[in-house]
Protein backbone atom coordinates (compact mmCIF):
# COMPACT_ATOMS: atom_id res chain seq x y z
CA UNK A 1 0.00 0.00 0.00
CA UNK A 2 1.67 3.43 -1.44
CA UNK A 3 1.22 6.30 1.61
CA UNK A 4 -0.96 8.89 0.33
CA UNK A 5 0.33 12.53 1.65
CA UNK A 6 -0.46 16.02 0.85
CA UNK A 7 1.27 17.55 -1.97
CA UNK A 8 3.04 21.06 -1.31
CA UNK A 9 4.85 23.88 -3.36
CA UNK A 10 7.50 22.16 -4.37
CA UNK A 11 6.00 19.75 -5.66
CA UNK A 12 4.51 21.74 -8.56
CA UNK A 13 7.00 20.98 -11.62
CA UNK A 14 6.67 16.99 -11.03
CA UNK A 15 2.58 16.93 -10.10
CA UNK A 16 2.26 19.48 -13.96
CA UNK A 17 4.78 16.41 -15.83
CA UNK A 18 2.25 13.14 -13.98
CA UNK A 19 -0.59 15.56 -15.05
CA UNK A 20 0.30 15.99 -18.89
CA UNK A 21 2.02 12.26 -18.79
CA UNK A 22 -1.41 10.99 -17.61
CA UNK A 23 -4.02 12.58 -19.60
CA UNK A 24 -2.05 13.90 -22.62
CA UNK A 25 0.38 13.02 -25.50
CA UNK A 26 1.61 9.65 -26.53
CA UNK A 27 2.85 8.94 -23.19
CA UNK A 28 -1.16 8.84 -21.47
CA UNK A 29 -1.89 6.36 -24.33
CA UNK A 30 0.37 3.61 -22.26
CA UNK A 31 -2.67 3.44 -20.05
CA UNK A 32 -6.01 3.33 -20.18
CA UNK A 33 -7.36 6.57 -18.42
CA UNK A 34 -6.07 8.85 -20.92
CA UNK A 35 -7.91 11.65 -22.93
CA UNK A 36 -5.08 11.83 -25.64
CA UNK A 37 -7.95 10.90 -28.28
CA UNK A 38 -10.43 13.61 -27.68
CA UNK A 39 -8.16 16.60 -26.54
CA UNK A 40 -4.36 17.64 -27.52
CA UNK A 41 -3.53 21.05 -25.41
CA UNK A 42 -2.03 20.85 -21.97
CA UNK A 43 -3.92 19.48 -19.00
CA UNK A 44 -3.33 21.88 -16.56
CA UNK A 45 -1.63 25.74 -17.45
CA UNK A 46 1.61 27.28 -16.24
CA UNK A 47 0.95 28.45 -12.80
CA UNK A 48 -2.52 26.61 -12.18
CA UNK A 49 -1.28 24.33 -10.06
CA UNK A 50 0.21 27.11 -7.59
CA UNK A 51 -2.99 28.66 -7.13
CA UNK A 52 -4.51 25.54 -6.32
CA UNK A 53 -1.90 24.88 -3.59
CA UNK A 54 -2.00 28.12 -2.30
CA UNK A 55 -6.26 27.54 -1.95
CA UNK A 56 -6.77 26.85 1.08
CA UNK A 57 -9.87 25.06 0.05
CA UNK A 58 -8.16 22.35 -2.17
CA UNK A 59 -5.95 19.85 -0.96
CA UNK A 60 -4.10 17.91 -3.64
CA UNK A 61 -2.81 13.98 -2.05
CA UNK A 62 -0.35 12.37 -3.81
CA UNK A 63 1.24 8.97 -3.79
CA UNK A 64 5.08 8.14 -4.41
CA UNK A 65 7.91 5.43 -5.34
CA UNK A 66 9.83 6.65 -3.22
CA UNK A 67 11.31 10.49 -4.39
CA UNK A 68 8.75 9.68 -7.68
CA UNK A 69 5.84 11.26 -7.66
CA UNK A 70 3.48 8.42 -9.06
CA UNK A 71 -0.35 9.49 -8.73
CA UNK A 72 -2.42 12.77 -7.35
CA UNK A 73 -5.82 13.33 -6.84
CA UNK A 74 -7.31 17.07 -5.71
CA UNK A 75 -10.16 17.48 -3.16
CA UNK A 76 -11.80 20.93 -3.37
CA UNK A 77 -14.41 22.11 -0.51
CA UNK A 78 -17.85 23.33 -2.54
CA UNK A 79 -19.04 24.18 1.13
CA UNK A 80 -19.88 23.24 4.22
CA UNK A 81 -21.51 19.53 2.47
CA UNK A 82 -20.19 19.02 -0.76
CA UNK A 83 -16.61 18.31 -1.77
CA UNK A 84 -15.37 18.22 -5.33
CA UNK A 85 -12.99 15.42 -6.78
CA UNK A 86 -11.19 16.57 -9.73
CA UNK A 87 -7.35 15.29 -11.14
CA UNK A 88 -7.11 12.39 -10.26
CA UNK A 89 -4.64 10.46 -12.72
CA UNK A 90 -1.82 7.90 -12.01
CA UNK A 91 1.23 7.36 -13.63
CA UNK A 92 0.01 5.75 -17.50
CA UNK A 93 2.18 2.52 -16.87
CA UNK A 94 0.73 2.00 -13.26
CA UNK A 95 -2.81 2.36 -14.10
CA UNK A 96 -4.55 -1.05 -13.29
CA UNK A 97 -2.27 -1.27 -10.08
CA UNK A 98 -4.92 -0.23 -8.03
CA UNK A 99 -3.17 2.90 -7.08
CA UNK A 100 -6.13 5.01 -8.41
CA UNK A 101 -8.56 3.18 -6.18
CA UNK A 102 -6.19 4.28 -3.10
CA UNK A 103 -5.97 7.84 -4.32
CA UNK A 104 -9.65 7.93 -4.79
CA UNK A 105 -10.28 6.36 -0.86
CA UNK A 106 -8.16 8.56 0.28
CA UNK A 107 -9.24 11.88 -1.14
CA UNK A 108 -12.51 10.65 -0.08
CA UNK A 109 -11.51 9.87 3.41
CA UNK A 110 -9.96 13.50 4.12
CA UNK A 111 -13.57 14.79 2.67
CA UNK A 112 -15.01 12.69 5.36
CA UNK A 113 -12.53 13.72 8.08
CA UNK A 114 -13.52 17.39 6.85
CA UNK A 115 -17.47 16.95 7.36
CA UNK A 116 -18.21 16.63 4.16
CA UNK A 117 -21.26 14.84 3.07
CA UNK A 118 -20.97 14.22 -0.39
CA UNK A 119 -18.61 13.83 -3.62
CA UNK A 120 -18.79 15.50 -7.08
CA UNK A 121 -16.83 15.06 -10.14
CA UNK A 122 -17.01 15.85 -14.21
CA UNK A 123 -16.00 13.65 -16.40
CA UNK A 124 -16.05 13.98 -20.22
CA UNK A 125 -19.02 12.28 -20.98
CA UNK A 126 -17.79 10.14 -23.92
CA UNK A 127 -15.28 8.36 -21.48
CA UNK A 128 -17.57 5.97 -20.60
CA UNK A 129 -15.09 3.09 -19.92
CA UNK A 130 -13.86 5.79 -16.98
CA UNK A 131 -17.80 6.64 -16.04
CA UNK A 132 -18.39 3.11 -15.41
CA UNK A 133 -15.15 2.71 -12.94
CA UNK A 134 -16.51 5.58 -10.97
CA UNK A 135 -19.95 4.26 -10.95
CA UNK A 136 -18.63 0.89 -9.58
CA UNK A 137 -17.28 2.74 -6.53
CA UNK A 138 -20.42 4.29 -5.55
CA UNK A 139 -20.48 7.11 -7.73
CA UNK A 140 -24.08 8.04 -9.95
CA UNK A 141 -24.72 10.39 -12.84
CA UNK A 142 -27.04 13.35 -11.34
CA UNK A 143 -28.65 14.30 -14.50
CA UNK A 144 -26.52 17.24 -14.70
CA UNK A 145 -24.19 18.07 -17.65
CA UNK A 146 -21.97 20.96 -17.74
CA UNK A 147 -19.78 22.35 -20.73
CA UNK A 148 -16.44 22.25 -21.06
CA UNK A 149 -14.61 25.14 -20.92
CA UNK A 150 -12.94 25.59 -24.06
CA UNK A 151 -15.18 25.24 -26.89
CA UNK A 152 -14.30 22.60 -29.09
CA UNK A 153 -15.93 21.29 -32.87
CA UNK A 154 -17.30 19.04 -32.09
CA UNK A 155 -18.61 20.49 -28.63
CA UNK A 156 -17.57 18.96 -25.49
CA UNK A 157 -19.70 18.37 -22.72
CA UNK A 158 -18.85 16.61 -18.81
CA UNK A 159 -21.34 14.58 -17.11
CA UNK A 160 -21.68 15.53 -13.36
CA UNK A 161 -21.01 12.44 -10.93
CA UNK A 162 -21.80 12.67 -7.25
CA UNK A 163 -21.31 10.27 -3.97
CA UNK A 164 -22.72 10.30 -0.73
CA UNK A 165 -19.91 9.95 1.61
CA UNK A 166 -21.28 8.36 5.08
CA UNK A 167 -19.86 8.38 8.22
CA UNK A 168 -16.47 6.56 7.94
Amino acid sequence: MTAITSATPADAPALKALLEAAYRGDAARRGWNHEADILDDERIAPGELEALMADPAVTILTARDGADLIGCVAVTEKGTALAYLGMLCVAPDLQSSGLGRQLLDGAEEHARAGGIAAMEMTVIDSREALIAWYERRGYRRTGETRPFPVLRDPPITFVVLEKPLGPS
